[in-house]
């Protein structure tokens, strides 16, 4: 038999063998999901999994994400031969690498929700995710080398737990969403423990070239009980649970930071330039309003001939006040008390992000309005800011009540930080 036909039998066979499978009832088929699952404790100690930063690793992740969508009909061929997109430039977004031998072999993309919003929420009801509280951020852009496709998950898995791992430890993350292809989402429900968003069904989801899709999301809160379930007491190789929430790879590379950001931004002024202008016309393509809020994200000297110019009658606010200060991503246990003529009370919150003049907390105890208190604020290891603040407004959501703080005057070490963060081009320079 010649190769050509020997090819096109196993294909049969396989879609034959698929669809006996989607016949059989959904709990059967789940139920058979977790008993063929097997994940290697043991990974291949040449395989290394981190943040991608340089030009050869993004190049990488771009060229190997384009292949893999192209050839699941989820975009057109690039001249590029890299897909490039906006959310790609946002220091809210994080790209994960797989390497093996130094080469990447595999890749997925994090864009925690930010001035862009992310490609989900166009097409998609979000409110009961967040309505629960906590950041959500999109899983997106992943892809694994042909080469490693068929090896069990060598490379998938353990990419899928480091990127677990990474949103939950650096990245402030609660809600994981994710828009797939109507084939793959079971294994996203029975192995992940994915729940859809709505029963309903994407016919063409722009983001993907009009594929169908469908959304789903993980609450990381959630998620470790409902593993412990499912999977506890497995063997180790068929124990999700003790894959994803208590085996340590030293595979894994993780960022060193002095302050408790949530960012990992590793786009310069020449890699921005690189990809978003001389690789891809992304930059050019966006409507005034993104070209002025990327203005406000990239406000340094060195970014200005690198961002797009704004066209002499375009509406940069499009109805909506752009901010004037910058705010930067935390997530800081703090404390503040209060001793005045109203009473005395410590209470304990979490700031999840600071500005020149103020912070944003997170209380799950309900905070006095309009009243001045001493807030101590550990910002990094070793760096604690104290300040006279009060609480300005107030947003309450399922998991708790947030707060806008102001302040007069601002001490050292806060100073410091925010000087960090406005010299600082990637998380390297501030940590």
């Amino acid at each position: 038999m010649s190769p050509v036909r020997k090819s096109a039998s196993k294909k049969r066979v396989r879609l034959g063998l698929r669809r006996l499978f989607g016949a059989l009832p959904r709990g059967l088929r789940f139920w058979l999901y977790r008993r063929m699952v097997s994940v290697q404790v043991q990974p291949d100690a040449e395989l290394e999994f981190k943040i991608a930063e340089t030009a050869q690793e993004l190049e990488a992740c771009f060229r190997l994400l384009h292949d893999a969508y192209v050839g699941a009909g989820f975009m057109k061929p690039d001249p590029s031969g890299m897909r490039i997109t906006i959310y790609h430039a946002l220091p809210t977004t994080t790209t994960l690498c797989a390497k093996y031998r130094g080469e990447v072999v595999g890749t997925i993309s994090i864009i925690r929700e930010g001035v862009f919003g992310f490609p989900m929420q166009a097409i998609f009801d979000l409110e009961p995710v967040r309505a629960r509280g906590g950041q959500i951020a999109e899983i997106s852009a992943l892809a694994v080398s042909p080469a490693f496709r068929k090896t069990g998950g060598e490379v998938l898995f353990p990419l899928m737990k480091y990127m677990r791992e990474y949103c939950e430890r650096y990245f402030d993350t609660r809600h994981l969403v994710i828009a797939v292809n109507p084939d793959r989402i079971e294994m996203y429900e029975a192995l992940l423990t994915f729940d859809r968003l709505v029963e309903r069904q994407v016919d063409h989801y722009d983001f993907a070239n009009g594929a169908p899709a469908v959304g789903a999301s993980f609450d990381q809160q959630s998620a470790p009980g409902r593993f412990r379930r499912l999977f506890g007491g497995r063997p180790a190789g068929r124990n999700l649970h003790r894959y994803f929430y208590d085996l340590k790879l030293p595979q894994f590379s993780w960022p060193q930071r002095r302050y408790h950001t949530t960012n990992d931004p590793v786009m310069t002024p020449a890699l921005l330039d690189h990809f978003f202008n001389r690789l891809s016309p992304v930059l050019s393509g966006l409507d005034d309003r993104k070209k002025a809020l990327l203005w406000t994200i990239y406000d340094q000297p060195d970014y200005k001939p690198m961002l797009p110019t704004l066209s002499p009658s375009g509406d940069a606010d499009g109805g909506h006040p752009l901010r004037n200060c910058r705010r930067f991503s935390m997530r800081c246990p703090a404390q503040i008390e209060y001793a005045d003529e109203a009473g005395k009370g410590v209470y304990v919150v979490a700031v999840i992000d600071i500005s020149h003049s103020g912070f944003q907390a997170e209380s799950r105890l309900p905070l006095p309005l309009d009243r001045e208190g001493e807030a101590v604020v550990e910002l990094g290891e070793g760096k604690r800011s104290v300040l006279r603040a009060r609480a300005v407004r107030r947003k309450d959501t399922q998991g708790g009540a947030f707060y806008g703080f102001r302040f007069e005057e601002s001490d050292a070490p806060w100073r410091e930080c925010i000087a960090a963060f406005e010299m600082g081009y990637t998380y390297r320079d501030i940590r």
